[in-house]
């Protein structure tokens, strides 16, 4: 089975077994309306604290099988953040950040915004990108090697705190490796996709670097599934997963050449999931 299947069914299992619920609690996170659900209800959950889950890019390209992720979509995103450096969902192919942008189309000093800000350093100006793609190139073996968007001085301009907030670089030997720290992680909706955004990510960046990618490591803080998600994540977790596909990447040095088109999944084969999943805002 894809590994990324495996992990995603453990985790699950624990948070609906052990997992702790914040009912009675007031929570920020209110039901969009629909023809069944009332608009403005509060959106429970059920969490575990501090799931790690390791993925190595060198056995497989970690996305689920158990239903169908849109990776080119998913990809697109994390492009129109680290390489667009765009904070205007009209850059962005799909509408999964519609409901957060104003009439202009922006999500404030958000994602995006954030790495195209150029910093200075005692050997010149650059943005969080450019500073790791520098030092990976002139100094591998530093530790300091690591994007961040948790900028608390501009979180009150932004239409959503970064949910995934710092993606650290290491390297060992000739892999690189990275950590990708999230606050928040609706395990429905967004589990693999984050996995499989940074997956590329961690590829873009070794390919324009020289290196061989290496291990992923997820940390996520608050891992946890909706009240109204309960059901569904139980009836996926009951499937038998498929093998991981084999992921070609187009032969690119220069990260900022890369596009969604640069990832084929080749014999991808996936679960039909074609039930509506209720959104929390």
């Amino acid at each position: 089975m894809s590994k990324a299947d495996d992990i995603f069914i453990q985790n699950c299992r624990d948070i609906l077994e052990h997992g702790v619920s914040d009912e009675g609690y007031e929570v920020r996170p209110r039901w969009a309306g629909d023809e069944t659900s009332p608009c403005g209800a509060p959106a429970h959950t059920i969490k575990k604290f501090g799931i790690v889950n390791r993925y190595d890019l060198s056995e497989e390209f970690p996305i689920m099988t158990l239903r169908r992720v849109y990776y080119r979509s998913a990809i697109d995103e994390i492009l129109w953040i680290y390489q667009k450096h765009s904070n205007n969902v009209n850059d962005l192919s799909s509408h999964v950040w519609d409901a957060w942008a104003d009439e202009n189309g922006s999500i404030g000093k958000a994602y995006g915004y954030q790495m195209s800000v150029k910093h200075k350093y005692p050997d010149g100006e650059f943005t969080q990108v450019d500073r790791a793609i520098y030092d990976l190139k002139h100094n591998p073996v530093s530790r300091r090697i690591l994007l961040n968007m948790y900028n608390h001085h501009d979180l009150n301009e932004m239409a959503l705190a970064p949910c995934a907030y710092s993606f650290t670089l290491n390297v060992s030997g000739k892999r690189l490796n990275a950590i990708l720290n999230q606050r928040s992680q609706d395990m429905l909706t967004a589990n693999n996709w984050n996995v499989c955004q940074y997956a590329a990510l961690l590829i873009m960046f070794a390919k324009s670097t020289g290196f061989e990618p290496g291990e992923l490591v997820h940390v996520i803080a608050d891992a946890h599934i909706y009240d109204r998600h309960v059901d569904a994540v139980k009836r996926l977790i009951e499937k038998e997963p498929f093998p991981a596909p084999k992921m070609r990447v187009d032969d690119i040095t220069d990260f900022y050449q890369f596009t969604k088109e640069s990832f084929t999944a080749e014999n991808y084969k996936y679960h039909e999931f074609n039930e509506k999943i209720p959104v929390a805002l």
